[in-house]
C-alpha cells in the first residue's frame, strides 16, 4: 500500500516540476508513494507565510498541514536572492512588486528597475524543503547560482525564470526545456536531497 505524502501547495507549477524530478530520480519512489497536492486533500486554506527565513516558511507550512490534516506532508519555500540588493528579494519574492503576490511581470519590472546601472548582477535562488516524516523534522536545501539579465528572454517557466541566468550558461531559465532546467535548478538540488533520503528510508 502506498504511503500519502502531501506536497503543501497548490502551485501546479511547482507540482508539475517536482513530480517530474520525483519519476525522473526517484526508483522505486513512486511505487511506495503517492504525492499530492493540498486540493487533493481537500485543503484550500490560506496558509500562513509569515516567517523571516526560507526554513522558518517552509516549517510553517508543514506544520500546518500536519496539525490540521494529520498526513505525513513536505513543504517549500524558495526565492531569489540578488547580492548587489542585500540578498532581496528573498522570502518575499513572489510579493516583491505587490502584497497580493505573484504579479510575476510586475516583480521582474521591479527588479530590473531596481538594477538599472547596477554591475554586479550576481544572484541565486534557493529553496529550503521541510519534510515531516513519520514524526520527524528533516531539511534539505537547494542553491543554483546565475546573474539576472538585462531584459528579459524566454517564454517557458514562471516567476523570475526569463531573467536569472544560471552560472555556465548564457540562456535565462525561461528559454531552457523544464526538463534541462529541472536538472539546473535550486528546487531540482533540493528534491534529489528529498528523493535520496526517502529512498534511504524505504
Amino acid at each position: 500500500m502506498k504511503h500519502t505524502l502531501v506536497f503543501a501547495t497548490n502551485n501546479r507549477h511547482k507540482i508539475e516540476e517536482v513530480k517530474a524530478l520525483l519519476e525522473g530520480i526517484g526508483g522505486d519512489l513512486a511505487d511506495k508513494y503517492d504525492i499530492v497536492s493540498l486540493a487533493d486533500i481537500g485543503c484550500h486554506d490560506d496558509i500562513p507565510e509569515t516567517a523571516d527565513t526560507f526554513v522558518g516558511n517552509a516549517r510553517q507550512k508543514a506544520y500546518y498541514v500536519k496539525e490540521h490534516y494529520g498526513y505525513d506532508c513536505f513543504a517549500d519555500d524558495s526565492g531569489l536572492e540578488v547580492e548587489a540588493l542585500g540578498m532581496e528579494p528573498g522570502v518575499r519574492s513572489a510579493r516583491y512588486a505587490t502584497e497580493a503576490g505573484h504579479d510575476h511581470e510586475a516583480n521582474n519590472t521591479k527588479l530590473l528597475r531596481n538594477l538599472e546601472g547596477e554591475t554586479n548582477r550576481k544572484a541565486q535562488f534557493r529553496t529550503v524543503i521541510c519534510l515531516l516524516l513519520d514524526g520527524t523534522e528533516h531539511i534539505f536545501e537547494g542553491i543554483c547560482p546565475g546573474h539576472i539579465t538585462t531584459e528579459r528572454s524566454g517564454n517557458r517557466g514562471f516567476g523570475y525564470d526569463p531573467i536569472f541566468c544560471p552560472e555556465g550558461y548564457d540562456v535565462t531559465f525561461a528559454d531552457m526545456p523544464l526538463e534541462f532546467k529541472n536538472s539546473l535548478s535550486h528546487r531540482s538540488k533540493a528534491c534529489v536531497e528529498l528523493v535520496n533520503f526517502l529512498n534511504n528510508t524505504l
